[in-house]
């Protein structure tokens, strides 16, 4: 049993009732804002001692194996 349309709109109308419309737009903007933070973090690669950034043995021995290949 799943929700259709119709009890979707209800919902989103009563939750914009209850918080307001611009209380659901700044939940929505730091909610934006912490996956593009949680996303740049996965992403980014992780820094050694030095501030510098470390390559994972995969990427590394992927590099290797291409330069086998020429």
């Amino acid at each position: 049993m799943g929700f259709g349309w119709q009890e979707l709109l209800i919902i989103l109308v009563i939750v914009a009732l209850i918080f307001g419309t611009k209380k659901l737009r700044g939940i929505g903007s730091d909610l934006g804002g912490a996956v593009k933070g949680f996303k740049d973090s996965v992403s980014t690669a992780p820094l050694d001692s030095d501030g510098k950034d470390q390559e994972s043995p995969a990427a590394e021995q992927h590099k290797t194996s291409d330069s086998t290949k020429d």
